[in-house]
């Protein structure tokens, strides 16, 4: 079940990181930037189901509140380029 995870988890973050390089809008490579925090976030946390440690799982917590906030600024970035 863990190489069926990781590997569901490796074709996403294939996604995020082709849109992410091919753009064409700061907000798509935006929302391919948070994609791929989210699917590293997934390995993280499949790996520690898998291992039975927590070792990681800190950084999970603080991948888990900087990624939102990071998003919001570059969506406030872009809002204010609008206008």
């Amino acid at each position: 079940m863990n190489l069926v995870t990781m590997l569901i988890l490796a074709v996403a973050a294939t996604g995020f990181a082709y849109r992410l390089l091919a753009g064409p809008t700061l907000a798509d490579r935006t929302s391919a930037l948070n994609g791929l925090l989210l699917a590293g976030m997934g390995a993280i946390a499949t790996q520690a189901a898998h291992t039975r440690t927590g070792v990681f799982l800190p950084t999970l917590v603080a991948i888990a509140l900087v990624g939102p906030i990071s998003t919001a600024m570059i969506a406030r970035f872009i809002e204010s380029r609008a206008s």
